[in-house]
């Protein structure tokens, strides 16, 4: 078997134990092993023991697998992370995103349901709802304003768009007097965009981004998050004497901002006003996002004065978690927002730590 998992278990600790006690034995430390191995020593035919798997496992799992000559998909209840369906001549095609779909030339068929099993084999595509659907579903807000790239669709909504509405919006909420708006790339491109659209004030790059260093904020040290930013962006010699308008998508622990805000002051910029397209991160994520303790996330204790403060910058302002929703055009019943809101869909291990769900993460 061939198996790739999206997301987090947060039962993974009792079904390692129960496989133990059933004498299956595990050489990692992957969640993903674990529905692995519920799988394989099912006794039952294949098609069965995905289902029965299916029902052991509790909180984010978007999964694709290969086996006995059949290409499988299943998706938890709750729907935390995209899975779709597409067909590239005549042949079915599961991917974690529309876009994925985009670059090889096939076309989108449908999502694949909450809690939902796709087989494929020779005799066609078939469907079952291996477990009910929980409530309205759970879809990854953090997906919408960060995660999944802007030429994806997300429960039918266009990422991009999405975010150049959330720029709208903050304009609206957080308007500011300045001569330049920069994104500070790649993710805060489109709500800088609509930011700048809304507010008439001039769009600029501002920071240009060295496209071989990846994400910072998943970084396992200060250290090394600190050497990627500064390695990561160059301001550009036009913010000199310029009241600029930066805007992200989001601050995690808030070391980047505070970096970037730093090296624009540098470069000669009178002001720096930050503007962030989402509202602050409270709470870690169990469900597959790499977000630090709840105690290294800049905004769970702070207040929004606070943290301007720590990051540098001239005036701070966040989306409102109203006009996040908005933005989406989608029910707020929809989604999991808990790593805003602390209101989380599943049950989840408090006393579980980030570094537990970083070693169990594919």
């Amino acid at each position: 078997m061939a198996l790739g998992h999206n997301g987090n278990l947060v039962n993974a600790t009792e079904l390692r134990e129960q496989l133990a006690g059933d004498g299956v034995k595990l050489v990692t430390t992957s969640d993903t092993e674990v529905i692995a191995a519920l799988i394989a020593n099912d006794p039952a035919p294949l098609d069965e023991a995905f289902t029965n798997a299916i029902a052991r496992l509790e909180g984010a799992f978007s999964v694709t697998a290969l086996a006995e000559g059949k290409l499988i998909g299943f998706r938890d209840p709750h729907g935390f992370r995209p899975l779709v369906l597409g067909r590239l001549d005549g042949d079915w095609v599961l991917a974690s995103e529309t876009c994925a779909l985009d670059l090889v030339g096939a076309e989108l068929e449908r999502e694949v349901g909450l809690g939902e099993l796709v087989v494929i084999d020779d005799d066609g595509c078939r469907a079952e709802q291996a477990v009910p659907q929980a409530n309205g579903g759970a879809l990854c807000m953090f997906e919408f304003f960060y995660l999944a790239r802007p030429d994806t669709r997300l429960a039918g909504v266009e990422v991009h768009g999405a975010r150049v509405r959330m720029g709208e919006r903050l304009a609206e909420e957080a308007p500011v007097e300045a001569d330049l708006v920069l994104p500070i790339p790649d993710s805060g491109t489109p709500a800088a965009i609509g930011f700048a659209r809304a507010t008439g004030i001039d769009f600029s790059e501002g920071l240009i981004k060295n496209r071989y260093v990846g994400r910072t904020f998943i970084q396992p040290d200060q250290g090394l998050r600190e050497q990627g930013v500064k390695l990561k962006f160059n301001p550009l010699a036009e913010v000199k004497g310029k009241r600029v308008v930066a805007v992200d998508d989001s601050i995690v622990r808030g070391n980047t901002t505070r970096q970037i805000v730093a090296m624009l002051f540098e470069a000669g910029a009178a002001e720096v006003h930050v503007r962030i397209s989402s509202p602050p991160i409270v709470s870690q994520c169990y469900y597959g996002i790499d977000f630090a303790e709840e105690d290294e996330l800049i905004a769970a204790k702070r207040t929004v004065e606070e943290v301007r403060e720590y990051i540098g910058a001239t005036s701070l302002a966040y989306l409102s978690l109203e006009g996040l929703q908005a933005s989406t055009r989608r029910p707020e019943s929809s989604f999991c927002r808990a790593c805003l809101t602390r209101d989380y869909p599943t049950a989840v291990p408090r006393e579980s730590t980030k570094l537990r769900f970083e070693t169990t993460r594919t």
